[in-house]
């Protein structure tokens, strides 16, 4: 079942409604729940994002990274190859340059392409560029 953006945002906006009534009941300053409110909206956001990627994106990956390496999180290049368990698809990720693996791993964190370019120092354009190339032999694994 895909994500669907809508449904997602109106449970998270009743649940923070639901907190924030709570946050004011036991007195917390309308300065701190706004800065929750604000750092709990990026949280979501990033999720969101997630989901829209694995949904759109590299849905052959989800799998890998939802089941195997839920308990650990996967934070570096060599987590990630760590957590791949199907011999074809660790040597498609194993011959794949470093660069493109951190840029994967921003990308499954629901960063956008403007975002990883900021960081790698390249531009979006060739943030993209690198994930169609990716999804491409991804793509001929599965068949």
């Amino acid at each position: 079942m895909s994500y669907n953006k809508a449904s997602a945002e109106k449970q998270w906006r009743a649940w923070k409604e639901a907190e924030e009534k709570q946050l004011r009941t036991l007195g917390v300053e309308e300065d701190t729940i706004q800065r929750l409110r604000t750092y709990d909206w990026e949280g979501f956001k990033r999720e969101r994002r997630r989901q829209e990627w694995i949904d759109k994106g590299m849905p052959g990956l989800a799998p890998v990274y939802s089941s195997s390496c839920t308990e650990v999180p996967v934070t570096s290049v060599e987590s990630l190859l760590d957590c791949i368990e199907n011999p074809e698809l660790f040597d498609i990720l194993k011959s794949t340059d470093k660069q493109t693996l951190e840029i994967l791993l921003m990308k499954m964190d629901g960063y956008s392409s403007h975002e990883i370019a900021q960081r790698a120092g390249i531009s979006a354009k060739a943030v993209d560029l690198r994930m169609v190339r990716l999804r491409k032999k991804i793509k001929i694994f599965l068949g």
